[in-house]
């Protein structure tokens, strides 16, 4: 998982210029620490890439199973990603799953799924609501749709699926999901965490958007 540290003004820029930039910084740092908690038993290795590097210690709470490891200093989100996939490919892994931060509601079983689809393809894509994507995973090899791209542009799924066109890479798609960067998309969550009962986690998520929603009526 890529994680950034959670400082007011820095993430969930969107959300903030509804709800301000400290309770923007506080629903994110509770986005990381709901899917630190919630996938400590997707795959064999757990990593949360973090960024920046000097905030180790601060994502170390929450995630005591996990693997921490400094995203790569330079470059676009393409290139982290691409170093990322790298890493882990040279280590051995062979199928190895990326997500963000931003959907703390996404369902395990897509990422059982991601996993089970590389067994037959070399990449796996889960399509995001805005035009991106909110997981990509990859087989034994790095794929090549991390150079060049739009990143947080409604744009960014169509010229990924074009880059594996072009390169002939077939990739199985999973179900699409959300995003959460705008009130509105807080409002999305609000109502599918109302329906959570299994969850501790997720349970304890839907008492702190409740109260951020609530402070902003």
């Amino acid at each position: 998982m890529f994680a950034k540290y959670w400082e007011p003004g820095a993430v969930k820029t969107r959300l903030a210029e509804t709800l301000g930039e400290q309770p923007a910084a506080r629903i994110y740092r509770a986005f990381v620490e709901t899917l630190l908690r919630r996938l400590t038993e997707v795959g064999d290795r757990q990593v949360l890439a973090f960024s920046p590097s000097d905030r180790e210690t601060a994502f170390q709470r929450g995630a005591e199973n996990w693997e921490l490891q400094p995203q790569l200093a330079v470059g676009d989100l393409g290139a982290r990603m691409q170093h990322f996939f790298e890493s882990a490919i040279r280590d051995g892994y062979r199928h190895v799953v990326l997500i963000g931060s931003d959907s703390p509601d996404l369902p395990l079983a897509l990422l059982a799924q991601a996993f089970d689809q590389l067994r037959d393809y070399p990449v796996v894509l889960g399509p995001s609501l805005d035009g991106g994507y909110y997981l990509v995973g990859a087989a034994d090899r790095v794929p090549p749709i991390f150079d060049d791209m739009p990143w947080s542009s409604p744009r960014l799924w169509e010229r990924t699926t074009a880059r594996l066109a072009e390169h002939q890479c077939r990739f199985a798609e999973l179900p699409a999901w959300y995003d959460v960067d705008t009130v509105a998309d807080l409002g999305v969550l609000q109502q599918k965490l109302s329906a959570s009962t299994t969850d501790p986690w997720l349970d304890h998520l839907r008492s702190l958007v409740d109260q951020c929603l609530h402070d902003n009526t």
